[in-house]
């Protein structure tokens, strides 16, 4: 528990350039206090005390406004930002050096039962209020824009943005390449653009089909 302790303080240290010092990050960071938390639920979880980790667990969303599921598995050095109204199944499966910010979701679809939630791979960046829902799988390196809602499966070293999420990047991550939403391409804008293009292209052609009224024309028509 003391070695997790230290990486978790480490990893905010990494992952957060506000971080000024220990005390500021014991004392101040939610999402620190979720995770280790989460720790303790779910080692009870795994016991089967289930009353007392789910107890905890809540303890836990009440003092932080992160609810994780004491059944969640949660891999090393699992950094939350900010973190308020994040919200994570208990079926879900996270990997190492994982990254979120405020407002995600890893949850379900509906009343199913068994595996629910989604699973994510290692160095994975998910955006502000993105969605991820149902039993999926997000490849290691891939970054989830904010906003996205990801139904679908999405393979390692790929970007994905929407709603529904879509791919519009697949490349090896570079440093420091988090998730720079400024430089994020936009599906929606791009088919919009793509759409009046074509409107412009056919009337064009409408016009060299159909020519313009002579003013004559224009004048016997009034």
């Amino acid at each position: 528990m003391l070695r997790a302790f230290r990486e978790q303080i480490e990893t905010v240290f990494h992952a957060d350039p506000a971080a000024k010092s220990v005390l500021e990050v014991v004392f101040c960071y939610p999402g620190f206090h979720a995770v280790l938390f989460h720790r303790a639920a779910h080692w009870l979880y795994k016991r089967r005390l289930y009353f007392t980790a789910r107890l905890l667990s809540q303890i836990s969303r009440a003092l932080t406004g992160i609810e994780i599921h004491p059944g969640a598995q949660v891999g090393r050095r699992l950094f939350i930002d900010h973190g308020m109204g994040i919200v994570i199944g208990e079926t879900a499966e996270i990997g190492d050096d994982v990254l979120l910010y405020q407002g995600v979701t890893l949850g379900g679809t509906g009343h199913e039962r068994g595996k629910r939630h989604p699973t994510l791979g290692n160095n994975v960046v998910v955006g502000t209020g993105a969605k991820i829902l149902g039993n999926i799988t997000i490849g290691d390196h891939v970054r989830v824009g904010a906003g996205s809602v990801v139904i679908r499966s999405v393979p390692d070293h790929c970007t994905v943005v929407g709603v529904p999420g879509r791919v519009v990047r697949s490349r090896a991550a570079e440093p420091g390449d988090d998730l720079d939403h400024g430089r994020l391409p936009d599906p929606e804008g791009q088919l919009i653009e793509d759409l009046m293009r074509r409107v412009e292209k056919l009337e064009d052609r409408l016009r060299e089909v159909a020519p313009a009224p002579s003013e004559s024309e224009q004048v016997r028509k009034s």
